[in-house]
């Protein structure tokens, strides 16, 4: 028949438009657990798995390995789901989450709830199982006090960058923890490193949105004439800090002299741009800071595992 063609023709756009449909609602879901985020996440808790582990090469535990990753993402997608469940309506004031799935529509929030609920626990029952109940407890530790802590003091107190900077910094002791099946000296080195990291990295993008940030009744900086000196000892403190504990694990014969020499030049650089931003106070310098610092921490745990002792 003459319209078998065009039917045909229709059946296939239709069945391509519900593989797209498809696709888009994988991607909303994807992007929902902010993967850039657990990138960085499960970078930190590989480096404390890696460098809590005893093994060498070729014997590394990989499979262990894998399952603390694994674990420590489910938490962490989980965590980021519901925190955007949490702070729903005021990401509909700012321009640049506008666009999130929660906030745009295309994912329901009771979905968004149970999508969350399940990645959390999920996660948790999965570290107790593959890893151990050290790195179960302190992953759900990390659930609860971003979740119920840092969320909310966003809204209450600019030293919420302090509070929020403590669950960010606990992936390295899940992986240590994993690895060992407890928390030594060098764990908390590695949790103070990626501590200290986080307030110039957050000071920078802070400033580069604080309109945004203002518009939602985000109190990420003081209102006051207070805010230029919080900003620059948010972020000179911090990296003066870090320069030095950065270069602790070296003093202490877990790493040799290739870490220490580039700990040293990319804690230099850090501190460079950390106080020319904390001096200038622009969106120029405050865009370079942020460059700086996602470059920093894994080119830092990079090294420090290729050095690893």
């Amino acid at each position: 028949m003459a319209t078998e063609p065009i039917l045909a023709a229709l059946e296939v756009s239709a069945v391509h438009g519900r593989r797209m449909a498809s696709s888009n609602v994988l991607f909303d879901y994807w992007a929902l657990t902010k993967p850039e985020i657990n990138f960085l996440i499960a970078m930190t808790a590989a480096a404390g798995y890696w460098v809590g582990s005893r093994a060498a090469l070729p014997h590394f535990p990989w499979m262990p390995f894998l399952h603390t990753l694994f674990g420590t993402v489910l938490v962490a997608s989980g965590a980021a789901t519901l925190n955007q469940l949490i702070e729903l309506r005021y990401d509909a004031q700012m321009r640049r989450t506008a666009r999130r799935p929660l906030v745009s529509g295309r994912i329901a929030p009771s979905h968004a709830l149970w999508f969350g609920v399940l990645l959390s626990i999920f996660g948790v029952v999965y570290l107790a199982i593959s890893t151990n109940a050290l790195a179960s407890l302190l992953a759900a530790l990390t659930l609860l006090s971003y979740l119920f802590l840092y969320t909310p003091l966003k809204r209450i107190t600019p030293l919420c960058t302090l509070v929020g900077a403590i669950p960010g910094a606990a992936p390295p002791l899940i992986g240590w923890a994993a690895a060992r099946g407890r928390l030594d000296p060098t764990a908390w080195v590695l949790f103070a490193i990626v501590f200290l990291w986080q307030l110039p990295h957050f000071m920078s993008i802070a400033w580069m949105y604080r309109e945004d940030y203002a518009r939602a009744g985000y109190l990420v900086l003081p209102a006051s004439e207070l805010k230029d000196r919080f900003v620059a000892w948010q972020c000179l403190l911090p990296a003066l800090g870090l320069f030095v504990v950065a270069i602790v694990p070296a003093l202490r014969g877990q790493s040799g002299m290739v870490y220490f020499a580039g700990a040293l030049v990319l804690g230099g650089v850090f501190l460079y741009y950390s106080a020319r931003f904390a001096l200038q106070r622009s969106v120029a310098s405050a865009r370079q800071l942020l460059l700086a610092s996602i470059l920093y921490l894994p080119v830092l745990f990079a090294v420090l595992a290729l050095d690893k002792k």
